[in-house]
């Protein structure tokens, strides 16, 4: 089973490889570096690790996972850590999964033997961070963990299941905590909203550690609109379980206009959900020399604004030693607007000329808004709702109110 673990996600991803260019990065100060032993490993991950030169003792940590089909070097060479660890001088760690554990490479974030706390991949992953500070005298107060795809599902449940450990989350594209236990469940996962309440999705995540009472990790969500691997609706879904985690309403307190025609919706400076108009299954990077770009294009690196950046300093890495419950300050470049998302076009009409329209998309007979997600009942011309666009191509039902 374990070797078919990529009917879903991996599947569909390997078949978009052909569509994405691939672009080389200038390589960082130092190089990436294979660490043999780092103690236990059920989950029999490869550990390898970025160093910026001359790192000082008590630095932060940062934990990359790649997704299906990619390998620690291509979120090495495209990702943009390397680049900000140099600036803001921290450890990178990338984990490797092997075809031995996935055929396609994906973390097994949908099997209870490896996405749960003292087992498999999430133990090997521990393991990884304790050998980490170990070697660079690293902050264990501030160590933090990110990923695209299958390795943003496993990010999820890393931070249900080591809220201890981790004090942020990256999720990329992901999939909310504990979703699946099974390949059908991770498939349905990926495509269709699961109807659960905000408070189910938070007792999936912290069943993972029993009687842990926080604090809980603050959690950068990062999802494509025109995403359809991963649906827009787990972006929705990780909102509701980490709010929820947190003990904040679903509500947004602000809404932001960044750059690459992305939204960036804030809750409570606990969980914050970047939306990117228009974008497919990839982690957003923005080639340059800019104060706020990194990375640089590949397969599922797509441009348009460097997430990394905005991820790290969400996490307060830009704070030099501060703590991870800094506010973080966005960039001049961006525009703070009220915690009422702009009002935007409003349609009425039919789900399937919504559909037809680009307003919304459909799966297995169902229609969903495209953006938020917003479940809308049968796609057919009888079943009518109002659609608003709050962003660039993103829509939210408004039925009464256009």
């Amino acid at each position: 089973m374990r070797k078919l673990a990529l009917a879903g996600l991996a599947a569909i991803t390997a078949a978009v490889l052909t569509t994405v260019g691939v672009a080389s990065a200038d390589p960082p100060a130092s190089s990436l570096v294979q660490v043999s032993n780092f103690g236990a490993n059920p989950g029999a991950l490869a550990m390898y690790t970025y160093t910026p030169s001359g790192l000082e003792s008590g630095r932060p940590v940062v934990v990359a996972l790649h997704g299906c089909t990619q390998s620690a070097s291509d979120y090495y060479a495209h990702s943009g850590w390397p680049q900000l660890a140099d600036k803001w001088r921290f450890e990178v760690v990338f984990p490797q999964q092997s075809t031995a554990n996935n055929s396609l490479k994906c973390f097994n974030w949908f099997g209870t033997a490896d996405d749960t706390r003292g087992n498999g991949e999430a133990a090997s992953v521990k393991s990884m961070v304790d050998k980490a500070i170990a070697d660079h005298g690293s902050d264990r107060s501030r160590v933090f963990v990110t990923g695209l795809s299958a390795g943003g599902g496993m990010t999820a449940d890393l931070l249900a299941a080591y809220p201890d450990v981790f004090a942020g989350g990256g999720i990329n594209a992901g999939l909310p905590a504990q979703c699946a236990t099974s390949v059908t469940e991770a498939t349905n996962c990926q495509q269709n909203n699961q109807n659960l309440t905000p408070a189910q999705w938070a007792s999936r995540a912290k069943a993972q550690y029993p009687g842990y009472s926080g604090p809980w990790p603050r959690v950068a969500i990062w999802q494509g609109t025109g995403d359809y691997t991963v649906y827009p609706v787990n972006g929705t879904e990780l909102r509701d379980q980490w709010t929820a985690v947190h003990g904040v309403s679903q509500t947004p307190t602000s809404t932001q206009s960044l750059p690459g025609s992305t939204t960036l919706t804030n809750y409570a400076d606990k969980v914050q959900l970047y939306s990117i108009a228009g974008m497919g299954h990839g982690t957003a990077v923005d080639p340059g020399t800019g104060a706020t770009q990194c990375g640089s294009t590949g397969a599922y690196f797509l441009a348009g604004i460097c997430s990394s950046y905005y991820t790290g300093v969400f996490w307060g890495l830009d704070k030099g030693s501060g703590g991870t419950t800094t506010t973080a300050t966005p960039p001049p470049t961006t525009t703070t607007t009220t915690s009422t998302p702009p009002a935007g076009a409003c349609v009425n009409a039919s789900n399937y000329a919504h559909t037809q329209a680009g307003r919304a998309h459909q799966s297995a007979g169902q229609t969903y808004a495209n953006g938020s997600n917003q479940a809308m009942g049968l796609w057919n011309t009888f079943t009518t709702h109002a659609l608003r666009e709050t962003s660039p191509g993103y829509w939210v039902l408004a039925d009464g109110q256009c």
